[in-house]
């Protein structure tokens, strides 16, 4: 006996989304718009950091010699901009008494030795200071001298001249020595100068061109220039391309999942089928 077919539409073959019709599907050509917008805006920061990277209105050669008043420079508070470390400037103020102190690991040329560093109130019309280091010694018995010698001297008002450079930052002091201070840093000076209750303070510090104290003057030479080229920012431009990037392979990765679980499940769904004998049957019975 020939069993009767079952009409070729009753069962219709089913076959698996393509990858390419699951990405064109409402849902993920939404997500595809979300991911075009934040590429967008990565691309644009990433133009934005390249455009600082490549910087053409670089200082012209030797402008860093020409002094200049030190708030046409830098204002307190505000970080030192690139181009401008190393800018030889002038500032007229006081030193306060009894905030000389030294600064240890300093190079003056070839010789490794310290710095006397002094808190210069400026003549603002707000309190403000400035951190300048004075001049250098070879032992640390001479640059403590110098500063004991400097903090009895008269604080009258004065003018000074010198190249101004970025703070470098607080270090953590040697186990044997907890109050030495190891890096030129106006925060770590700060906390050690005296009547400084609502003192701006400017952030870069200055290197005086002529000593004091009987101190060496510190060899201070020109910036090199760098040719414009901001390797930081380059980076920077690099990574946002990269996050823009990941935007796009984000959504394919998602669709891409999408696809091989509702694969998955019409395969479950065949095997659970096929297990009931449910579904398309073709053959004769005998």
């Amino acid at each position: 006996m020939t069993a009767p077919h079952a009409p070729a539409d009753e069962y219709p073959e089913v076959f698996p989304p393509t990858l390419r019709e699951v990405m064109l599907r409402p849902r993920w050509l939404g997500l595809l718009a979300v991911c075009l917008i934040v590429a967008g805006v990565f691309a644009w920061l990433g133009q934005w950091q390249l455009g600082r990277a490549l910087a053409t209105d670089t200082t012209p050669p030797g402008s860093s010699e020409t002094v200049k008043p030190i708030d046409q420079v830098v204002k307190p508070g505000d970080y030192l901009n690139a181009p401008l470390v190393g800018q030889m400037v002038e500032v007229t103020g006081r030193f306060v008494a009894d905030d000389f102190l030294v600064v240890q690991n300093r190079m003056n040329g070839d010789a490794k030795g310290y710095w006397v560093t002094g808190q210069l109130r400026v003549d603002t019309t707000a309190p403000t200071s400035l951190a300048v280091a004075v001049g250098w010694a070879a032992t640390k018995q001479q640059a403590q001298d110098a500063a004991s010698t400097l903090s009895q001297q008269d604080t009258a008002t004065m003018t000074l001249t010198g190249r101004l450079i970025s703070d470098e930052g607080a270090k953590v002091p040697p186990h044997d020595d907890p109050m030495a201070i190891t890096s030129m840093s106006t925060a770590a000076l700060l906390s050690r100068w005296h009547d400084i209750q609502g003192l701006d303070v400017y952030r870069p510090f200055l290197v005086d061109s002529t000593s004091q104290g009987g101190l060496d003057t510190i060899v201070s030479r020109p910036p090199q220039d760098t040719g414009g080229l901001n390797w930081l920012n380059l980076f920077y431009a690099a990574e946002w391309a990269v996050f823009a990037g990941f935007a796009f392979y984000l959504w394919y990765r998602l669709a891409k999942d999408a696809q091989e679980k509702e694969i998955e499940e019409m395969e479950d769904a065949a095997a659970a089928a096929s297990g009931s004998g449910e579904g398309p049957r073709a053959g004769t019975l005998d």
